[in-house]
Parts: structure tokens; C-alpha cells; sequence
């Protein structure tokens, strides 16, 4: 087995293509003859020839045809103990239908007109930017007048309206105020047949194929290999033209099937972690990626890079995170801020179940510290603000939760270290404080998994009225747009999104339910438009007020004080920047309540139910407040 520690250093795996000839080099140590298969097509039975593979350096296949293969579609065959398999290339940038086989490209050619000096925003600091996460699917499945509804070039389409003719897709963010689009995985995955057009079919996948090559189903034509990869950077191209960045959701913990994917049969188990003779499980999904070996740590690091440099993208967030160990996760930092100093990185900072790689490799919440420039979730801030995540019918602060004062002055300074939070009391997560910098911490009160943040209102308070849970929705966004760190966001919870179900009640888990639960149908009563305007107008002030994007946790500390004796439930604190004085209040209470104000006169810009840039009052003394309700006012130096 010492083989397989050969390490390859050279950047030619995969498919190297030139107008005459094109190179092959596949990483398999351990097997015993390797052979190229040409194809004509991306499936069926149209083999062109196959052509033995030379062993040659660090553990590697390697095999060069003369000629313009441009549009050839190509698989590697090997043998171990006389056995022979075939496989797509891991390093596959191009594949044909359902990715079974590999394609030649030449990339330039799936270039939009001025993609070469296409780029996305570069924000000064990730507190900065806004994150709304979106799904290619759901976003335009029910848009009027979108030519290719649940697909790229739908997502791309600008100008469209929802059924009640408010701005959708692009367009609608934009009018927001949204800096970032976080796509759901839009890399090749496992659970749609994309030769079956006509059936309807959804996943969000989470379930990965090929790394390095954009998903099928989402383009106009998945059997011509090069037409996912042109609509992708289309709709890349079209959302930079916004003024949006975009941030690609990746799943290195796991694959789809661990024993037929490319990786085993490249190179068995050297891709996967064990526990003894078993497939490890940390993702809850049947199998872990090994991310610390060091040519598995490769290949993550060249496929981050890949689709920076290639596809423009602006920043990654990684699925489960907790699965990956942090020597990969930094050098993938390192590498990936050599391309864009500005890069977005962030994660999920858990695992689904335990690991054999020891808890301080993994990237856990707990080791943030250890991290270069990644931040994770704040699943502290959400289950305050909503109640527990995994108990539906589990209260939080803005649902009436009692004595939750101290958890909202912990969510609200992103989880570093502040004299005024009482970390012996706090229980959520234990140890203290977490982060060290608040461009660590993404504070969130609802994203793709579980309940949306409006379902989660309704099914925890059932006998509260729709007005009530609509002052909670607001209440909760509000804590999210002035809480310090990255604020981010579930597509649609600005119009109170829910997830039905055709027989009755809402989704906890619709990862693989139909468009009727998941698609968005964008607002159409009045509180929905009302809310959304709200969400607006919070956006726009967090951006237009330094002190809700504070850059250190010294800052944080410095800048921030808590109001003491406050009534229940009521959480009030400033901001003091050298520009201006900001006064942040939260009342869960149902009923109005009063909270003193400091010294000076007070401009009111947030409310319970109107925020943004134009003042709406002038307090000073005491300043009343609605019931469940956010005020925000600002005293100018």
C-alpha cells in the first residue's frame, strides 16, 4: 500500500487539450494497466477507440492522441486482480448526460462575449456584503415570462415579474440590496436523470458527481457537454452584471455512492475515511471524504481554484464543514486569496454524526480560531431568535420565550468576547465565546434546511394570528440586519416563505419534494409586500451605518454597551462609532413598552414596521415601543 502515498505535484491531471493533440493523466497508484476509451456521444454505444495508458510519475496513467478532440467524450478503464472498470475522470471538466462519460473541451469556446474581463464585487470586508441563498430551480419556476423557467439562462433573464408583478430573480435582489447569491449546489450531482426531461424531477443536491463540472438539469440541453458550462458562466456573467457577487454552496464531506463513484474506482477507499472495515459516516449520508489525505486535499483545493478562476466565482460556503480537516481548509484559503484577495469563505461549522479524524482537525464551530479566513454559522443567533432548529414546536425570542436576554446580547456581538454577556449563563454552546473576529460569524435566522423561518412561527405558535407572527417575522430580520458579522438569508423569507405540502402542513426537509413545496411564487398580499419593503429598508441602513459592520472584536467590545435594568424581554444597547451614536432595541414583549434613551435628541429609523434611510421621528427621554418590535435611531456627533 506504500504506493499509494505517491504524491503527483505537477497541475496536468485530467484531460490537457490543445488543437493538435490532447494529454490524458489519471491519479490510480495502485492499478495495474490503464486504458483511454474515446466515445463519439455521451452515452450509448459509439466507443471510437481505446488506447493503452503508460505508468509514469507520482502514481500516474498517462496517454496523449494527436488530433482536435474537441467534443470527444472519453472514460478511463483499469485493472486490479484481473478485473477491469470503467470510470469518468475525477478531474473531469466536461461531461456528457447524467456525467458517466467525460468530454473534451476547449473552455475558450463556452466563453460569453467579454467574459475575460467579467468580475464580481470586492467587498472591503465580509461583514460588508448581504447573502441571500437561492435555489437555480426554485427562484424561477413560477416567474411569469421567464423563457426557461428553473433553469440558468432563466436565472440569468432579467426584467421578470412574480404573478403579483413584483421584480423577480436578478432583479429582485438587486432592488433589495442583496451584495451576494449564494446558489445552491449547481456542481454535477447524482439524484436527477437528466437524460428524462420530461419527467419532474427536484433535489437540491447535496449529493455529488462530478466536482468541477456544472449540473445538467439546469442547463437547456445536458447531453451536449458543452452547453451547461456557456448557460452557467451566462448566468455568472449576468448576476456580476447586477452588481451581485456569487457564492457556490460545495459538499466535500461526502459523495452520492462512494463505491461507484470515480474516485473509488480511481483509487479504492483512499478517498473515504473507515472505521475499521466500515465506510465512516460524519455526514450522515453513508460515507465521509478523507479530505486530509494529501491527494484527496489536492484535489479539493484544485477544484475550489478551478471554478474561482474559471466560472469567476466569489466566495464558497461548504456543506458540513466539521467533516473537513483544517490544514485542507487553509490552504485552500491561502490559494484560493492568491486568485481573489476578496474571496468569501464560510461553512457550516458541525458534522451529522461522529468522525474518526480527531475534533481539533475538523472544522468545528469550537475551532474557528485555527481558521485562515473562514467564517460559519451562528446557529446561535438562529435558535434564539426562532427556538431550536430540531424541535418544531420550540420557541424563541421573538415566539415568546422568556429569559433569553443574555442569549440575544451573545447573538447580537457575534459570538465574541463582551463584558456585558454572562458566558457562565449562557448554555447553547458551551466554552464561551466561539469566534475571535466578527467576519467569522454568518448570523442567520432561516436558510434551505428545515423549517422556514415563517413556517417555523406558525407551527411553534399555532394560535397566534398572521398579524402577530408578521411583527415576529420583522422582529427576527431585524435582529439578523443590525446583529454584528455577514448577514444572510433564506430567498423569499422576506415575503414570509413557506414550504406546503399537496396533503396538508409544511416541510421540515424538502430536499427532494416537488416544485409545488419548494418554488417561490414570489409576494402577493399586502403584508408580504409590506415585509419585504421592510427587509429593504433594514438592508439599506445596516449598509449605510459603519457601526452594525464592525471589523474587530476589540471594536465590538469597545463600541457596544448594553442598557442594564431594562424591562423583560427587552434588550436595548448602542453603537458609538466616531461618526454617530446608534440605539438598538429589541422588544419580544407582546404588549408596548418603554425603554429610556440616552442623553441628546434621537433620530428614529427603524421600527416595528417601517426601516430604512429617511428618519421617522425625532425622540429624546424615553422612546415608546410596539410590541414585539425593533427600534433603531441614530444621535449624530
Amino acid at each position: 500500500m506504500a504506493e499509494m502515498l505517491q504524491y503527483y505535484f505537477e497541475n496536468d491531471l485530467g484531460a490537457v487539450y490543445g488543437k493538435t493533440e490532447t494529454a490524458f493523466r489519471l491519479w490510480a497508484p495502485t492499478a495495474k494497466a490503464a486504458e483511454l476509451c474515446l466515445y463519439d456521444a455521451g452515452d450509448g454505444d459509439c466507443l471510437r477507440e481505446r488506447i493503452s495508458m503508460e505508468k509514469s510519475r507520482g502514481g500516474t496513467w498517462f496517454a496523449r492522441k494527436e488530433g482536435d478532440l474537441c467534443g470527444v467524450y472519453y472514460t478511463f478503464r483499469l485493472s486490479r486482480d484481473g478485473v477491469w472498470c470503467e470510470t469518468q475522470d475525477p478531474y473531469s471538466r466536461a461531461v456528457g448526460v447524467n456525467g458517466r462519460r467525460s468530454m473534451v473541451l476547449d473552455l475558450r469556446e463556452t466563453d460569453p462575449e467579454g467574459f475575460s474581463k467579467d468580475c464580481g464585487p470586492r467587498p472591503e470586508s465580509a461583514v460588508d456584503i448581504v447573502v441571500c441563498e437561492a435555489s437555480v430551480a426554485d427562484t424561477t419556476a413560477r416567474v411569469c415570462g421567464c423563457l426557461f423557467p428553473g433553469k440558468y439562462p432563466g436565472f440569468a433573464q432579467r426584467g421578470l415579474k412574480t404573478e403579483g408583478g413584483a421584480a423577480a430573480g436578478i432583479d429582485h435582489m438587486k432592488e433589495l440590496g442583496v451584495t451576494h447569491v449564494q446558489l445552491m449546489p449547481v456542481f454535477d450531482f447524482a439524484s436527477i436523470d437528466e437524460s428524462d426531461t420530461e419527467k419532474q424531477q427536484y433535489n437540491w443536491g447535496y449529493d455529488p458527481l462530478n466536482y468541477n463540472v456544472p449540473e445538467g438539469s439546469y442547463s437547456t440541453d445536458p447531453c451536449d457537454g458543452s452547453v451547461r458550462i456557456r448557460e452557467f458562466k451566462e448566468m455568472v456573467q449576468a448576476i456580476h452584471g447586477a452588481g451581485l457577487g456569487v457564492i457556490m454552496d460545495v459538499v466535500f464531506n461526502h459523495v452520492f455512492d462512494a463505491e461507484q463513484s470515480c474516485f473509488y474506482k480511481t483509487e479504492p477507499d483512499w478517498f473515504f475515511r473507515k472505521n475499521g472495515s466500515a465506510y465512516s459516516n460524519a455526514s450522515a449520508c453513508g460515507n465521509e471524504v478523507a479530505t486530509e489525505h494529501p491527494m484527496v486535499r489536492r484535489y479539493i483545493v484544485d477544484s475550489v481554484c478551478y471554478w474561482a478562476s474559471e466560472y469567476h466565482i466569489d466566495g464558497f460556503r461548504f456543506d458540513l464543514m466539521g467533516v473537513m480537516d483544517i490544514d485542507t481548509l487553509n490552504e485552500l484559503s491561502v490559494r484560493l486569496r492568491e486568485i481573489n484577495p476578496c474571496i468569501i469563505l464560510y461553512g457550516e461549522g458541525w458534522t451529522g454524526g461522529d468522525s474518526p479524524l480527531p475534533d481539533w482537525q475538523r472544522g468545528l464551530k469550537k475551532n474557528v480560531r485555527l481558521l485562515e479566513g473562514i467564517g460559519m454559522f451562528s446557529d446561535d443567533i438562529r435558535d434564539t431568535i426562532r427556538g431550536h432548529v430540531f424541535y418544531a414546536g420550540d420557541r424563541g425570542y421573538v415566539s415568546g420565550r422568556k429569559n433569553m436576554e443574555n442569549s440575544v446580547r451573545y447573538a447580537a456581538t457575534a459570538g465574541v468576547w463582551h463584558p456585558q454577556v454572562d458566558y457562565g449563563g449562557y448554555g447553547y454552546t458551551p466554552g464561551g465565546p466561539w469566534a475571535e473576529r466578527p467576519d467569522q460569524v454568518v448570523s442567520y435566522a432561516s436558510c434551505h434546511d428545515n423549517l422556514t423561518l415563517w413556517d417555523k412561527l406558525a407551527v411553534s405558535c399555532p394560535k397566534s394570528s398572521r398579524k402577530l407572527r408578521y411583527a415576529m417575522n420583522r422582529l427576527a430580520a431585524a435582529m439578523v440586519f443590525t446583529a454584528q458579522g455577514i448577514p444572510f438569508f433564506l430567498q423569499g423569507e422576506e415575503w414570509a416563505r413557506t414550504k406546503p405540502l399537496k396533503e396538508g402542513g409544511v416541510a421540515e426537509n424538502s430536499y427532494n419534494l416537488p416544485l409545488y413545496t419548494n418554488a417561490l411564487s414570489g409576494p402577493v398580499k399586502r403584508e408580504q409586500t409590506a415585509l419585504s419593503d421592510y427587509y429593504r429598508g433594514l438592508i439599506a441602513f445596516r449598509k449605510a451605518h459603519r457601526g452594525l459592520r464592525l471589523r474587530t472584536a476589540e471594536q465590538i467590545r469597545t463600541c457596544i454597551r448594553f442598557m442594564e435594568n431594562t424591562a423583560e424581554n427587552l434588550v436595548a444597547f448602542t453603537v458609538s462609532t466616531k461618526e454617530e451614536q446608534l440605539f438598538v432595541a429589541y422588544n419580544a414583549n407582546a404588549k408596548p413598552a418603554d425603554t429610556e434613551l440616552l442623553e441628546g435628541e434621537w433620530e428614529l429609523f427603524v421600527d416595528g414596521e417601517r426601516a430604512g434611510n429617511t428618519p421617522l421621528g425625532t425622540y429624546s427621554g424615553r422612546l415608546p415601543m410596539q410590541g414585539i418590535s425593533c427600534c433603531v435611531l441614530v444621535k449624530r456627533r
